[in-house]
């Protein structure tokens, strides 16, 4: 695409970061639909977050015939679950992973590819002092796997998706920044073992190879945990943009408020007793 700065429509850009929060991953989302919900009505967003270990689950994940058992290794293995409102698949969360939003207005006019692209172009500037070699393309065997998906050496460290809200856009991406990103991968291989067995299934889910992923860390061979990346994101992003690093509006928290409790609903009676 053009230059990754036309990503962002204005010269003033919030930035949120979340990542030292003890919120919750279903209040992560949450917090998201607030700021699509009213993004024609304020400045581009960046916001950055991550949490204790968590298996996010997408929609699909919930029709495993055996999902009572899979969610039962999952918690003996000691991570919650939650259901995100989002595509995709299963994906891990932990405190080496590193979740970016960009959140942006006019997704009307904003096709989904060039939603992914947007954030490809933006992440290939951010580890630009680490690596040119990163390549967006389905990583066949990695879990929650799509066409941009972004890898190193055919190895996969980051996962996107997009959420539309009326007119206001979120282009999420994860970046497994710190190892062990192979034991993440078994843990969703043996998930997907346990609650789709031999069974037939509607939905087709990823027979999952950890050796297809890689930490960033590992790739590149030098030590890149969420603080580091946190400063680079800034760092660049003030290079090109005034930052203004702020809470949420009360109109933003007003809709918090009702889209948390639809994130509770729908776990509830996605999860029952794992919720």
């Amino acid at each position: 695409m053009k230059q990754w700065t036309t990503i962002f429509p204005n010269d003033t850009l919030r930035f949120i970061d979340d990542t030292q929060s003890d919120i919750l991953p279903y209040q992560s989302f949450a917090i998201d639909d607030s700021l699509i919900e009213t993004i024609e009505h304020s400045k581009p967003t960046v916001r950055l977050w991550r949490h204790h270990p968590y298996v996010i689950l997408g929609i699909a994940d919930t029709k495993l015939p055996y999902l009572t058992e899979a969610l039962t290794y999952l918690e003996q293995a000691g991570y919650k679950t939650v259901v995100r409102n989002s595509g995709g698949l299963a994906v891990v969360a932990d405190e080496g992973v590193l979740s970016v939003s960009l959140i942006l207005p006019e997704a009307k006019t904003t096709s989904i590819n060039e939603g992914y692209e947007k954030m490809v172009a933006f992440v290939r500037e951010l580890l630009k002092p680490w690596t040119k070699d990163i390549k967006a393309f389905e990583v066949v065997g990695s879990y929650c796997p799509g066409d941009y998906d972004l890898s190193i050496n055919g190895q996969k460290f980051a996962g996107i998706s997009q959420r539309r809200v009326k007119n206001g856009l979120s282009v999420q991406i994860y970046l497994a920044l710190t190892p062990d990103h192979q034991s993440r991968a078994k843990l969703i291989q043996t998930f997907y073992q346990i609650g789709k067995k031999n069974d037939a299934t509607r939905f087709t889910y990823p027979d999952v190879e950890p050796r297809t992923m890689e930490s960033l860390s590992t790739l590149i061979g030098e030590t890149i945990d969420v603080s580091h990346m946190v400063k680079r994101m800034k760092h660049l992003l003030s290079m090109h943009f005034t930052l203004e690093e702020d809470n949420l509006t009360e109109k933003e928290q007003a809709i918090l408020i009702k889209r948390e409790q639809q994130m509770i609903d729908r776990n509830k009676k996605a999860l029952g007793p794992f919720f």
